[in-house]
């Protein structure tokens, strides 16, 4: 939580004279354009520092014919599986149900197994989630224009 220690000092006593329901309303507001910041930037097959992604590990000699056609991340990245929401005192994205455990594998570079009956395999670590300093930036004018209003 340290890279919100300047939120704190900065906009302490602005934001503990919202009502709850301002507060809930920004956090919400705050979610969902974290999202689709994240969403892009997944899209994009970039950490949050903006470096890519390492790429997929290629398919051994005898493997079926033809390229990956989809991204990584495709469906992981929607909004079915991505959640947003916000309460009066936090705003959260996370990952839902079974997708969690495939996002945690590749957000810490963890073992996992592929499929049933694969042997465990060790993924580069890719992040998914993070902050920038472009997206404090944006929670900061959100921030700044919820209270403005």
């Amino acid at each position: 939580m340290n890279e919100f220690k300047p939120f704190d000092d900065r906009l302490a006593g602005l934001l503990a004279a919202l009502s709850p329901a301002g507060r809930r309303r920004l956090t919400v507001d705050i979610a969902k354009k974290l999202r689709q910041r994240q969403q892009q930037r997944i899209k994009s097959q970039k950490a949050p520092d903006g470096t890519p992604y390492a790429p997929r590990k290629s398919q051994p000699l005898r493997a079926k014919k033809g390229r990956i056609k989809r991204e990584m991340f495709a469906k992981l990245r929607t909004n079915r599986y991505m959640k947003a929401s916000g309460n009066d005192n936090a705003a959260v994205v996370e990952f839902t149900g079974k997708v969690q455990r495939i996002a945690r594998v590749h957000q810490l570079g963890l073992k996992d197994k592929p499929g049933r009956n694969s042997a465990e395999t060790q993924y580069p670590e890719r992040q998914l989630l993070g902050f920038s300093e472009e997206e404090n930036r944006m929670v900061e004018s959100l921030i700044i224009e919820h209270l403005s209003d």
